[in-house]
């Protein structure tokens, strides 16, 4: 997988872009014969595309631009020169002022002085501009004499943007658009009038229009369809890579297919599968482009210098010299991020006068980045953010670039491994994976990083990206550095998972009825026939890659024969002896290159005449697709031969001996030639080989890594199983158990109901009968057949409408409810219903109780006549009555006592007698009976008390007082007055 990505996620756009600015924005870089360019592009573009363009191109610091005044001329949009804070709009060109660089932030065009090495002003304009417009980001490189522009380039790809370059033939000073197309990010590579006719035909397209492509902006039916034939592309790249895309983000898989698709002008994801069943190097290009990802050297520099200060100092701690440390980068891309690891940890060792054992174990399911990253070679900007004294002691100048040094290069593993299905490597010290995870779904990431933590040893490390945790995986990974995403292994028992299944895929999609598009099939031999006939019809073979004879053209017999032994049709067992040498090499420089070689002048013995022979070598392949072929030719120069034989005509006899010597010399010189091509080639077949056997032995180590891994694994299931085994045999002996304990729960639980004669209804949450007691069943009309059927198809016998509403209250609230009901004979019971509660306290029905209250009913309407009874013969009384609780306060008086004595009873009831009427009862004599005389007799009779009241006067009033006993503690004193005036 292709990581460190340094553009915004593929999730959403940047979050400084703002969503009502909807229109792409082109950015045009240039240098050296720019001008040019600049013209013939902006010329073929109409005024009104939607677009913005921006012109950045290497000017003068010294003197001013007359760039902006020259491109007027040439567009009908308004040219503008930029301006710090100027707000950009589709349809107008703004351009660079000299020594400046721009960068654009929120829609606005930001300038600053130009640095002093300020050679990379291109890059800067497009990563920003990669950074802010995501998708509507658009990139072009024109005529230039730098590299300039190749990053910026990558980051807007990365970023899901489009780019383009000026073709290098027509480009006046090619080598900004050659560095920029040897990176392969590149989308267009096209003159510069039809760089202008794609940015019309992409203007259009709703990937660079819309503001989030991922959503129409008109809702369709298809919207299943699509799902559909989404699910039909992935299962094609399954095929096709053995890659498993379904378990990525889904925005990331939807982001880079629309992006394919507005390459290709399709508008329907249905068009845009057909697209792929038709074009199979599509589908390797879309792999690729769901794989890319931006990477460098030491990015992000404070996370090097953190594993510096925190990791390295960790590992190497009492470390045994012997102990190899060992390293492991998952998705490693084109190796930038291990090759900085190595560099790194090399720098730290020498710093710290230590040597030990190294393994980097460098990893990506990429073929193409895994080879990248194995030759070791960078171009210079790639290699721009490397300091010079890291430049000049790790890297060697080659080829226009900078080679990785043989130190740094034997560090490194490289193999390619697809974190999903592969196993992983064990004994780690450190496992660098970062802006990996990001585009892994939750369960994929929850599959991922299980591997990660069995492959660490127990105090390894696991560096991630900047955007990335282990999420709720904690009990795995203790978090050491939180800014730069550092964590230490922690123990667990959790084991790794050795599933491996792969995704189960929908049908693949339909094959398109290509029958009017697709191209006639070509004949290899018709081909052949085509091309010996354009060259006047030599005589020569086809052969194949493995150099086996498909066709012989014409009579070889003067140059090919059948050897002796086993037969066969390879063209270098069947040469004849002059001709073997030079055949392998022609052949095998044409195999290296790819185009025609000729080896002139070769000398055949025919007897006992030498005759000058040609072999030229031509590749052919009849489809993009196809294997290589290779036309051999034969052809016989006579030319010298002819010379030769007009001198010995003119002067046979002096000229004899010249004439053999100078052949003689023509065959030295041609052997001598022979050889030396000879040896080259297999100087060069020597390296490839040597770079193929590396590439091998580091497969075979990778290999026997995870080979060893696995082994482990599977000793770790194996014991894992056996203790598995245990413990599913205690789990049965203890289900045994439980199950027996359930069985005497159940009979005490069916006991219990029988027993208890209260009307009892278990309901499910949806009113389905659960149980019921033997009352409830005649009081609900039940029978046992009724269990599981809902309460509304039951004819219950109780006076109430709203049970089940009531029941379902209960529930949705959790508040319990009760309430008196009749049954139809008019008995009273007390109905309560209760949520029904699990033992994890989960609510799934209800119970209904009820309480049979008719005997307590009937006695409290006794009760309440009696009471009524006795309250009236107190009130119709004539003497003054007044009842008195155990403090002497009042509880009641009768009618006849508020009317002699004029109080009323606000006044009286609940207060002190003592303190009735202002203090006027405050009877020393009615004291004494009270406090003395009645707690030791039970009752007095006709007590006389005098006293002077201010409202009636003076009374004499005959008190009759008795103790009631009460059952609660709270004993009462009846006190009967008759009063006589006095």
């Amino acid at each position: 997988m292709a990581s460190q990505s340094s553009a915004p996620s593929d999730d959403g756009q940047p979050p400084s872009a703002q969503e009502d600015v909807l229109f792409p924005v082109v950015a045009i870089g240039a240098s050296a014969g720019g001008l040019e360019a600049f013209t013939q592009l902006l010329s073929h573009l109409p005024a009104t595309t939607g677009m913005a363009f921006v012109l950045v191109q290497h000017l003068d610091p010294s003197q001013p631009s007359l760039l902006t005044e020259l491109m007027g001329h040439t567009t009908e949009m308004p040219v503008l020169e930029a301006a710090d804070g100027l707000s950009i709009a589709p349809n107008q060109v703004y351009v660079i002022p000299p020594n400046t660089e721009m960068t654009i932030v929120a829609g606005q065009l930001r300038l600053k002085p130009r640095p002093r090495n300020g050679s990379r002003i291109i890059d800067s304009f497009f990563s920003a501009l990669a950074q802010e417009r995501g998708n509507r980001a658009i990139g072009v490189v024109l005529s230039g004499a730098n590299a300039d522009g190749t990053l910026g380039l990558e980051a807007i790809k990365a970023a899901g943007g489009i780019t383009l370059s000026q073709s290098e033939a027509s480009a006046k000073f090619s080598q900004m658009p050659h560095m920029a197309i040897a990176t392969g990010q590149v989308d267009f590579i096209q003159t510069p009038e039809d760089l202008a006719q794609t940015l019309v035909s992409l203007s259009g397209h709703s990937y660079v229009t819309s503001p989030d492509p991922l959503e129409p902006a008109v809702p369709h039916p298809g919207e299943a369809e699509d799902e559909a034939t989404l699910g039909g592309i992935l299962a094609l790249l399954k095929r096709a890579t053995k890659i498993d895309f379904a378990q990525y983000k889904p925005t990331t898989v939807k982001r880079r297919i629309l992006r394919r698709m507005a390459l290709h002008h399709l508008e329907s994801l249905d068009r845009y599968g057909q697209y792929l069943q038709a074009n199979p190097e599509e589908v390797q290009a879309l792999h690729q482009e769901i794989l890319i990802g931006v990477t460098s050297f030491f990015r992000d520099s404070e996370v090097f210098t953190a594993l510096e200060q925190i990791v390295f100092p960790t590992l190497l701690r009492d470390r045994n010299p012997d102990h190899p440390l060992r390293i492991w980068v998952a998705g490693c891309s084109t190796g930038e991020e291990a090759y900085s690891i190595a560099i790194g940890l090399l720098e730290y060792l020498g710093h710290h006068n230590a040597s030990l054992p190294i393994q980097i174990f460098a990893t990506d399911v990429s073929d193409l980045a895994i080879e990248t990253a194995r030759l070791g070679w960078y171009a210079p900007s790639q290699v721009g953010d490397v300091s010079p004294e890291r430049l000049q002691r790790f890297f060697t100048p080659a080829d226009g670039g900078y080679q990785i040094n043989k130190v740094v290069r034997e560090l490194c593993i490289f193999a390619c491994q697809n974190l999903i299905t592969d196993p992983p490597f064990s004994r780690l010290d450190l496992i660098s994976c970062r802006n990996v995870l990001i585009y892994f779904g939750v369960a994929l990431q929850r599959k991922v990083l299980p591997m990660f933590h069995y492959g660490l040893r127990p105090d390894g490390f696991l560096l991630l990206g900047s955007s990335e945790t282990v999420g709720d995986l904690s009990h795995l990974f203790a978090l050491v550095d939180s800014h730069y995403k550092i964590y230490a292994k922690q123990s667990s028992s959790l084991p790794l998972s050795l599933d491996f299944s792969p995704t189960a895929y929908p049908p693949p999609l339909p094959r398109p009825d290509l029958t009017q598009e697709r191209p006639p099939s070509i004949d290899i031999y018709t081909q052949a026939d085509q091309t010996v006939l354009s060259r006047y019809g030599p005589t020569g073979v086809l052969v194949n890659e493995a150099l086996e004879i498909l066709q012989f053209r014409g009579q070889t017999g003067a140059y090919l024969e059948p050897a002796p032994g086993r037969a066969s049709l390879n063209v270098l067992t069947m040469a004849k002896e002059g001709l073997r040498l030079d055949l392998r090499t022609a052949l095998y420089q044409a195999q290296q290159t790819g185009q025609a070689v000729q080896r002139q002048s070769l000398l055949l013995k025919a007897g006992e005449r030498p005759r000058p022979v040609q072999i030229e070598i031509v590749p052919l392949r009849p489809q993009t697709t196809a294997p290589l072929y290779y036309l051999v030719f034969f052809t016989e120069t006579l030319e010298s031969l002819a010379t030769a034989g007009a001198t010995l005509e003119a002067d046979p006899v002096a000229q004899v001996e010249m004439n053999q010597y100078l052949q003689e010399n023509q065959a030295l010189r041609q052997d001598l030639d022979t050889t030396r091509s000879h040896l080259q080639s297999i100087i060069q077949e020597q390296e490839a080989t040597n770079q193929d056997l590396r590439a091998a032995n580091e497969e075979i180590l990778s290999s026997n890594e995870e080979l060893q891994s696995t082994n482990e694994e599977l000793q770790t299931a194996k014991e894992e199983i056996q203790a598995t085994n245990e413990e599913l045999s205690t789990i049965n002996d203890e289900l045994y158990r439980r199950n027996a304990e359930t069985t005497r729960i159940s009979d005490d639980f069916q006991n219990l109901l029988s027993s208890i004669h209260i009307p009892i209804l278990m309901l499910e949450d949806d009113l389905r009968i659960r149980r019921f007691t033997p009352t409830a069943a005649a009081l609900f009309n039940l029978i046992p057949s009724d269990v599981g059927r809902p309460l509304s198809d039951i004819n219950h016998r109780l006076a109430i409408t709203d049970l089940e509403a009531r029941i379902t209250t209960v529930i949705s609230t959790l508040e319990q409810s009760s309430q008196e009901v009749q049954d139809q004979e008019g008995c009273w019971y007390d109905l309560r219903i209760r949520p029904y509660r699990t033992l994890d306290n989960r609510i799934d029905g209800a119970v209904v109780v009820l309480v049979d209250i008719d005997s307590l009913k009937r006695i409290a309407e006794q009760l309440r006549q009696a009471r009524d009874y006795a309250d009236t013969i107190v009130q119709t009384l004539r003497e003054a009555l007044v009842v008195l609780d155990h403090d002497l306060r009042v509880v009641t008086a009768n009618r006849q006592f508020y009317q002699t004595f004029q109080v009323g009873p606000a006044d009286t009831e609940g207060r002190l007698i003592f303190d009735l009427g202002n203090g006027q009862w405050d009877i020393p004599q009615l004291r004494s009976l009270l406090h003395d005389l009645l707690p030791k007799n039970l009752q007095v009779e006709d007590f006389q008390v005098t006293h002077t009241f201010e409202t009636i006067g003076p009374q004499m009033m005959r008190l009759n007082a008795r103790k009631m006993t009460q059952v609660n503690g709270n004993d009462l004193v009846l006190l009967a007055i008759e009063t006589t005036l006095n």
